[in-house]
């Protein structure tokens, strides 16, 4: 990895939204910018016609004008610009690669379009080893007196964290540490059942005081599990968020307002990867941006 941060546009508002999020993590983590456009269906349709050159000197024109807005706001910011060959996909996948984190945005369509992703944004997740910010049209501004928060939601066991968890916690730590931003980390554990059933029917659960001592003991469990963490990043303030429910749910509660959420996909190998429903329904109800990490 190169210190580079790559996003992609295609002269849309969440395209934009994408490379103005991009510039900042750059700015501030002292990383240099690749904006890149790869062919797509959208706003090169309204060209009709017209030949490969038009089309050409059209994605010029937008990485241009990208490259002079992102300019203006971080003035002395390293930034290239490249158009890529090729289909959307495998053209911002291959980018990606090069680079220690693609940002793209959101681009879904229909009256839902704010809560979906693009098939470009979500096969692009499905396909890169490398971790991807998902950001969508900038909302309004947060409170000056509001402190910026990272969210971050974790499977851990009294082992530890799951495998893979790590590479996601070092993310977090690192963009809360950067940012000067609390960082919250957020576990969820399924519902004690108060019912069981027997041969007579539904009857109540004869351990209700261990239902109702568990929280604290995942909460205990998640200290634990982020002591290294805690240790390797001495300055984040970390506040830990354990709750009972689903995850997606739980997750997407909390999430609101944060600057950045981060999940986990799992999945290795050859071909396009799972995204879990944890991680889906994070990226489709989640207003701000997410960052997705492969495990």
């Amino acid at each position: 990895m190169n210190g580079t941060v790559t996003a992609g546009i295609d002269g849309t508002a969440p395209a934009s939204a994408a490379a103005d999020w991009a510039a900042r993590h750059a700015a501030r983590e002292g990383m240099r910018l690749h904006l890149v456009h790869a062919p797509a269906h959208g706003p090169l349709d309204d060209l009709g016609a017209a030949g490969p050159e038009a089309r050409r000197r059209w994605a010029l024109g937008v990485l241009r004008e990208a490259r002079d807005r992102v300019l203006t706001a971080h003035p002395g910011l390293p930034v290239g610009t490249e158009l890529l060959s090729g289909a959307p996909v495998p053209a911002l996948t291959a980018a990606s690669a090069e680079s220690e984190l693609l940002v793209v945005g959101s681009r879904g369509y229909g009256a839902l379009r704010a809560h979906l992703l693009g098939s470009v944004s979500l096969g692009v997740l499905r396909h890169t080893d490398r971790p991807v910010v998902v950001t969508r049209t900038p909302l309004a501004a947060a409170a000056p007196d509001r402190p910026e928060e990272v969210v971050v939601g974790i499977d851990a066991t009294s082992a530890g964290p799951e495998p893979g968890m790590d590479r996601v916690l070092d993310f977090a730590f690192a963009r809360a540490a950067a940012r000067g931003a609390t960082l919250c980390v957020v576990h969820a554990w399924p519902a004690p059942t108060t019912l069981v059933w027997s041969p007579g029917g539904l009857r109540p659960a004869e351990d209700v005081a261990e239902a109702r001592e568990a929280q604290p003991r995942y909460a205990r469990m998640l200290c634990e599990a982020l002591r290294p963490w805690r240790a390797r990043y001495p300055g984040v303030a970390v506040v830990e968020h354990v709750r009972s429910g689903a995850a997606s749910e739980v997750l997407t509660a909390r999430a609101d307002g944060a600057g950045l959420v981060v999940v986990g996909r799992r999945g290795h190998g050859a071909g396009p990867r799972r995204i879990g429903a944890v991680t889906h329904a994070v990226l489709h109800h989640v207003p701000g941006a997410v960052a997705v990490v492969p495990v």
